[in-house]
């Protein structure tokens, strides 16, 4: 029998996920449910006094705080839109579309923190979600994500060969390494920060426990990519791997800016050369989970960051309140 491959492999069932090929699929769908929350179960109150009292927020933190719903707030649906209409039409795999519908899943939920953050908090709808076409460094992010992918979108598309994998890649790329990898990092290093400060930490909260589904995301994404290039090698040529390589270091430029945009002003402890510091620390760890070379040898100015991540969830990070989650991630990336 004709062993099961990920794309373009005609003995593969999408209705039969029995006997599993691609274990790690499954591990990452079991560590998801195991990360199950909704954001309904964070009390918003101190947030919404600390928001509306006179002089309870400095004039850099609300914009640092408002830039980054406006950002995450449209760049959830954006991934979540991609893995419903592209992703899953072409991984036919059973396993790895258990999983990608888990995803689809949690960037529902992350949608709905936004919402439930917004409505918490009194903020205008129409600024918040407006604000990937009316703030350029937010713009310019989303342009280049969705230029990256857009061939994926053509009803005609095969993974039918060399040309088109490296597509299919390049997507995956885009999405997983890139947007949920690269771009996300910058907001969660200053939400994080706040919450450490004890402020808005119910937002924080929140973002602490998105950065923990993204660390599933970006494990999956890699995996795959990985697995493709695997059944495919012939793809992996040195003129893709310099463009995939080049479009991360274009990411990690533009998240920069958009964190020079966020923090006109060091606070917090934060200031922008010390996030473009973490955005080359954790792109060449990015590079290197696809069998890339590293192009930046930079230290992690944010070592907190890995431990948020491998906190258990029953507990908070910050301890402002015991939660009652399953069990913890078993993940650690940064």
């Amino acid at each position: 029998m004709q062993r099961k491959k990920i794309l373009n492999c005609g003995n593969t069932d999408p209705n039969k996920i029995l006997p599993i090929q691609y274990s790690w699929a499954r591990e990452y769908y079991k560590a998801g449910v195991a990360n199950t929350w909704t954001p309904e179960e964070v009390p918003m109150q101190q947030d919404v006094e600390l928001w509306k009292k006179s002089g309870g927020l400095s004039d850099d933190e609300r914009r640092m705080i408002l830039w980054n719903l406006g950002f995450f707030s449209t760049a959830e649906s954006l991934t979540a839109n991609n893995i419903v209409l592209a992703i899953y039409q072409h991984v036919t795999n059973p396993e790895c579309r258990q999983y990608l519908l888990r995803q689809a899943f949690e960037e529902a939920i992350h949608t709905d923190t936004f919402i439930y953050c917004c409505d918490s908090l009194g903020l205008d709808p129409d600024e918040v979600y407006n604000m990937y076409m009316t703030v350029p460094s937010i713009k310019e992010k989303d342009d280049f994500v969705v230029d990256m992918t857009k061939s994926l979108f053509d009803p005609n598309f095969k993974t039918d060969s060399v040309e088109n994998v490296q597509k299919l890649l390049h997507d995956l790329v885009g999405y997983y390494v890139i947007m949920e990898g690269i771009f996300f990092y910058a907001g969660f290093a200053m939400m994080l920060s706040l919450l450490r400060n004890n402020k808005m930490v119910g937002v924080g909260e929140q973002f602490q426990y998105i950065l923990r589904d993204e660390s599933v995301h970006l494990a999956f994404g890699s995996e795959l990519i990985n697995t493709i290039v695997s059944e495919n090698p012939e793809v992996w040529t040195e003129e893709f791997r310099n463009k995939v390589t080049n479009n991360i270091k274009r990411a990690v430029d533009l998240e920069h800016a958009y964190a020079v945009d966020c923090l006109p002003r060091g606070i917090l402890g934060l200031n922008a050369d010390l996030i473009r510091n973490y955005l080359e620390y954790i792109a060449d760890r990015r590079l290197e989970r696809i069998n890339l070379a590293k192009v930046y040898n930079t230290s992690n100015p944010f070592p907190w960051m890995s431990e948020i991540i491998d906190l258990r969830k029953e507990k908070n990070f910050f301890e402002t309140r015991v939660t009652e989650y399953q069990t913890g991630g078993q993940l650690s990336w940064d």
